[in-house]
């Protein structure tokens, strides 16, 4: 991260800060309490030593009232000190718990806008730690240092002022050893900076490790990758200690460099203090005082130099969330609405690619009336499921156009366009929560009833009857207290609770054995009755009755017709059916 970069990075994170000002501004008047009491305690402290010094010296009695007033002062002050101290950490807490939650929230809002391609390319473990890791990351030091770092310059610039009425002479001795304190942190922050970085992607690449291979355990197990996953996992996990032992080593060498540094300060300030003091030319008071400052301030110097070092984690930290904020979204045009019924959809010239110069989709016309059956099949990488992505607007055509009712689609929001679509995939996805959620899911306005009916309708309602809890069966995160078939029918559930116009089917019979495929086929039927639909297959009897059959190879169709017409032409379709029927 240039200068440049990081300066922008910085003026981007205090602009969260800025919506919080009152909380900011309360923080900050208990911080400059606890360092004016810091400053002054040291001093009143010394003037009991000074008062008994003198006493004892001209021979004269003790003022204990005097020492008693002075004491009695000093415990007021630690306790207003102690006082201010908790009000100012629990406004920072507030600070930047709020913080975390809104950049999480914005981070949340930010997926729901970014376009399917931008996931293509990145890690879902990666994007998990920057939601979760970083901005912890981020918040935790921010409530650390907006304190510190105000407070210790406070402090630091308030001691020093201390010092100089004191004696300059000591000053001038202790201020000798403040350019080695900067040298230090200049050279120890500047070699910091480029590991706390690795250390964040490197966390990033272990999440999205981790996370794979959890939710794949059992693919692991069944292709004995144990070894080899366990390999990969050790490069992953060497790399990160590696980077995150250097970035530890090169922030905890900071402080006892600093402490070295501070107690050659303390021998040299002691050792000119006593010549003075024997020489009449200070009392022993100021010189404890003096002394007290001198380690006081070292403290200051070292927070001042450890949030440095934690400036630059928190500076990589935020550049990993806003480099994701940043991310391209998808355009909205809210210049048309498509209107029900659904009576033509058209894919005129359709070109696509996922990645330039390499087309997925090449010249594809198509036309599809209302309430026809139009069945997708190929060999894998055909270009099938693109078919789908697009006509749902997960990625738009990269030339022609898509018209439904004769409209663009790309002129249109997305939430109307999808308003019209059912679908089940073949990867079968469930929320957390129980099945009537996971049904309802379709249609959040549905009753009870009609949720039931939607069961019944996918033949899903026995087995869920014969569960303990019935429809209140609660679904793990993934899903595995429910069998492969069992998940399906859910989906299935769901497409019919939802009603749509038209129904997208991707291979939504794949999991299911030959019994149950027959029933949910009947059911499929009667629910396709009135409209339009799209159905992907690898089955091609689950197709035989479609309206249209389209056969793609490399992104074109290569044929088109019914199921009879497609095997009296006795090409692919025909080669295709027959290996199928001769299996």
């Amino acid at each position: 991260m240039n200068q440049k970069h990081k300066q922008g990075t910085l003026k981007r994170l205090l602009s969260y800060l800025s919506n919080y000002k009152l909380i900011l501004i309360i923080s900050l008047v208990f911080t400059v309490i606890v360092t004016i009491i810091q400053v002054f305690t040291p001093v009143i402290l010394g003037r009991i030593l000074n008062h008994l010094q003198i006493a004892f010296r001209d021979q004269i009695p003790v003022d204990l009232e005097r020492i008693l007033k002075i004491v009695l002062l000093l415990i007021g002050m630690y306790l207003v000190l102690a006082v201010a101290d908790i009000v100012k950490e629990r406004t920072l807490v507030y600070l930047s718990q709020r913080l975390i939650r809104d950049m999480r929230t914005e981070v949340s809002k930010k997926i729901k806008k970014v376009p399917l391609k931008y996931f293509d390319n990145q890690s879902t473990g990666d994007l998990i730690s920057r939601m979760t890791n970083d901005i912890d990351k981020v918040g935790h030091n921010i409530q650390v240092s907006v304190s510190q770092i105000f407070g210790s310059l406070m402090l630091v610039s308030g001691i020093l002022i201390m010092m100089l009425k004191i004696s300059w002479i000591l000053s001038v001795a202790f201020l000798l050893t403040v350019p080695l304190s900067f040298l230090a942190t200049k050279f120890i922050t500047s070699r910091s900076r480029h590991f706390f970085q690795e250390k964040s992607s490197g966390l990033g690449r272990m999440v999205g490790f981790v996370e794979e291979n959890f939710t794949g355990t059992d693919l692991i197990k069944a292709f004995s990758y144990e070894e080899q996953s366990d390999e990969d996992f050790r490069k992953i996990n060497d790399h990160l200690y590696e980077v995150s032992w250097r970035a530890s080593f090169m922030a905890g060498v900071l402080l006892p460099v600093m402490t070295f540094i501070g107690n050659l300060a303390y021998v040299t300030i002691a050792i000119i203090g006593g010549v003075l003091v024997i020489s009449r030319s200070i009392l022993i008071g100021d010189v404890l005082a003096f002394l007290q400052y001198s380690q006081n301030i070292r403290r200051p110097i070292e927070i001042i130099a450890e949030m440095a070092n934690q400036l630059q984690e928190t500076l990589a930290s935020a550049e990993r969330v806003f480099k994701f904020l940043d991310a391209p979204e998808e355009t909205e045009n809210d210049t048309n609405q498509i209107h029900a019924p659904i009576q033509s959809i058209i894919f005129d010239q359709v070109n696509f690619a996922y990645e330039k110069d390499k087309p997925v989709i090449k010249n594809l016309n198509l036309s599809v009336g209302k309430n026809e059956t139009v069945a997708i099949v190929g060999h894998t990488g055909a270009g099938k499921s693109t078919i789908i992505n697009l006509l749902m607007r997960f990625y738009d055509v990269s030339s022609g156009q898509i018209l439904i009712n004769g409209t663009d689609i790309r002129t249109v929001t997305r939430e109307n366009l999808r308003s019209f679509f059912g679908m089940v995939l073949q990867d079968t996805w469930l929320i957390q929560g129980t099945i009537y959620d996971n049904i309802r899911y379709g249609n959040l306005n549905a009753t009870k009833e009609e949720v039931i009916e939607a069961a019944k309708k996918a033949y899903a309602h026995h087995f869920i009857s014969s569960l303990p809890d019935g429809y209140g069966t609660e679904i793990n995160e993934e899903g595995n207290n429910l069998s492969q078939g069992q998940r399906q029918l859910i989906t299935i559930a769901r497409a019919f609770v939802s009603d749509p116009d038209i129904l997208i089917l991707d291979e939504a019979t794949s999991s299911v054995d030959t019994r149950t495929e027959r029933m949910i086929q009947s059911a499929m039927t009667n629910l396709m009755n009135g409209r339009t639909n799209f159905v992907i297959a690898h089955r091609l009897s689950t197709i035989v009755d479609a309206d249209v059959i389209l056969v793609m190879d490399k992104g074109h169709i290569v044929e088109q017709g019914n199921h009879k017409q497609l095997l009296k032409q006795n090409g692919t379709y025909a080669d295709l059916y027959r290996s199928q029927f001769m299996e």
